[in-house]
């Protein structure tokens, strides 16, 4: 199979409802499509590189760049169609995981397309359905917060996260806690505290928390583990885990006990199952962490987290928890009992509506295989 022509669309679709982090607050998404095609079969992969560089270095702009400079003119070159070789191949080029991971997450849909069945098959998974989780942004109002949790709640999510950052912590966990003292709760920090907070982090134990997840900024491994020690709450990483080499020194330096993977923060989905399986032997759970992925990223992300060591419920939750009209059809949806289900389609498993791609794109640039003469 030779990749014939690679596709690029910058997309941004709006929130239903704003999402805030201790980032800051946004209101739509921004975010990169890539096809891949080849005998009449196209392959579709989301690079999760946001318009500012703030959850990671990488953004919309940079991956464009890297991917139309480097990683498309890769594969043309070097002839390459199979995901294993690209990641390989892809080596060559320092950091830009979200970039590479676009690509990779598309030549392994055009791959599982053209043998007839889905990623799952590809990639060892063996459920056919996930537990979800929802991730609850900062509000307005604490009031807010617990009116959000609620709505969530009925609709059956069998998990919540919600984000924090200095002066939104312990007030908001007790908010929710007041209005619902049995739910599985957790908190996610992005990074927004330092070592002089520890004092401050340890209140985080009163509330019974599933996790505290990235207290520390991501290079801060040590401090994680000092923290850790120090808490009974588990800690689980994000934006520290770059690869299975940052799982096992993690792991072995005692600065979580928990890891979220996320296929683009990491590089891609085979760098994804080296982290699951490293983590399976050590008997430390994992979960699939969301990027706010359109129905392509997500359908792509509900395939890896059917692999077995994803124990915990994931940040997988509905199509209508982010867009009043996703990229898919059909649209992703909750299932009774808190679970959604993985698509079972070739590939990612579910079909793009084209007229809302256009609707949503704002750049689109085509490359095919150059000329030999």
């Amino acid at each position: 199979m030779t990749i014939e022509r690679i596709d690029l669309e910058i997309l941004r679709l709006p929130y239903v409802h704003f999402f805030e982090t201790s980032f800051g607050r946004s209101y739509d998404r921004t975010f990169i499509l890539v096809r891949v095609h080849a005998g009449g079969i196209s392959g579709l992969g989301e690079v999760v590189a946001e318009e500012a560089p703030l959850y990671s270095s990488e953004t919309t702009e940079t991956a464009w760049h890297v991917l139309r400079d480097f990683l498309v003119p890769l594969v043309f070159k070097e002839g390459i169609s199979d995901p294993a070789a690209f990641a390989r191949a892809a080596k060559t080029y320092r950091g830009h995981p979200m970039a590479k991971a676009g690509l990779e997450l598309a030549l392994w849909d055009l791959k599982a397309k053209a043998e007839g069945l889905p990623l799952t098959a590809l990639w060892g998974g063996t459920k056919a359905e996930i537990a979800a989780g929802v991730s609850c942004g900062i509000e307005d109002t604490f009031d807010d917060l617990v009116a959000r949790v609620g709505g969530y709640l009925s609709e059956g999510y069998r998990r919540i996260k919600i984000k924090i950052k200095p002066g939104w912590d312990v007030e908001a966990c007790a908010a929710v806690r007041r209005a619902y003292p049995e739910i599985a709760l957790q908190v996610d920090a992005n990074g927004a505290y330092v070592p002089a907070d520890i004092p401050h982090l340890k209140k985080l134990d009163a509330f019974n928390l599933v996790m505290v997840e990235q207290p520390f900024p991501p290079y801060d491994l040590w401090d994680h583990a000092g923290l850790q020690e120090e808490m009974k709450t588990p800690l689980c990483l994000d934006e520290s885990i770059v690869s299975e080499t940052s799982a096992r020194q993690a792991l072995e330096m005692g600065s979580c006990r928990i890891v979220n993977i996320k296929v683009g923060r990491v590089g891609g989905p085979l760098e994804a199952k080296r982290i699951h399986d490293f983590c399976q032997a050590r008997g430390v759970p994992v979960w699939c962490g969301g990027m706010l992925e359109s129905g392509i990223g997500r359908a792509a992300n509900l395939h890896l987290a059917s692999l077995p060591n994803f124990e915990l419920p994931n940040d997988l939750s509905a199509s209508n928890r982010y867009w009043k009209e996703d990229l898919i059809d059909p649209e992703i949806v909750l299932e009774k009992g808190g679970v959604i289900k993985v698509p079972t389609g070739p590939g990612i498993g579910v079909r793009p509506v084209e007229e809302r791609i256009r609707k949503a794109a704002v750049r689109r640039e085509s490359f095919e295989v150059p000329s030999r003469r």
